[in-house]
């Protein structure tokens, strides 16, 4: 082994062990309560969560853990409530499949049988008033129509999730293309 390879791989081990250190003296940082576990009625009658822990000023290192330490396991937040209103969101990112305005409960989606075709399958979403599917995933992985939906899009949930009550666990700015080019920022 030459003396160059042994300089680097001493370099590699004292940045990990740097690394490591920072992260053991971050995540050891105590936590101080700021509400209670049990959660609060709303005016709506819906129930409020907050969150159960924060962490002390400085200290925090990643948002979406909710300032609980790396080395400690946190209490999950509740599950999210499934929006049924048939509203079409924005996109919260470029490319994002468009997520699904109605609850898809009961939908049988395998090998045999995918649901979600009955209204958005090209040939019906006319009758049934829904966005028909888009031409890409009529596509195969050389770009080769085909007569039925690719094999590869067929599982519709891969890509496209229900759109839920939940609350964006970081802040996002995204603005799409649309809005951008019909009010332009002023210079």
């Amino acid at each position: 082994m030459s003396s160059k390879s042994v300089l680097v791989a001493v370099g590699l081990l004292v940045v990990t062990a740097l690394v490591f250190a920072a992260g053991w003296h971050f995540g050891s940082h105590p936590v101080r309560a700021v509400a209670s576990s049990a959660p609060a009625a709303a005016p709506d009658g819906a129930v409020a969560w907050q969150a159960i822990a924060a962490p002390l000023p400085g200290t925090q290192i990643d948002a979406v853990r909710r300032g609980v330490p790396v080395d400690q396991e946190g209490d999950p937040p509740p599950l999210a409530r499934v929006e049924n209103a048939d509203i079409k969101r924005l996109r919260a990112y470029p490319m994002q499949p468009p997520t699904i305005p109605h609850t898809i409960d009961g939908y049988q989606v395998d090998k045999n049988a995918n649901r979600c075709m009955l209204c958005h399958a090209r040939a019906n979403a006319a009758t049934f008033q829904a966005p028909p599917v888009s031409v890409t995933h009529y596509m195969d992985r050389d770009d080769q129509f085909l007569a039925t939906v690719s094999p590869r899009r067929y599982f519709c949930n891969q890509c496209h999730v229900v759109q839920t009550d939940a609350q964006p666990l970081v802040a996002n700015a995204f603005r799409d293309i649309d809005s951008l080019i019909a009010r332009p920022e002023a210079q």
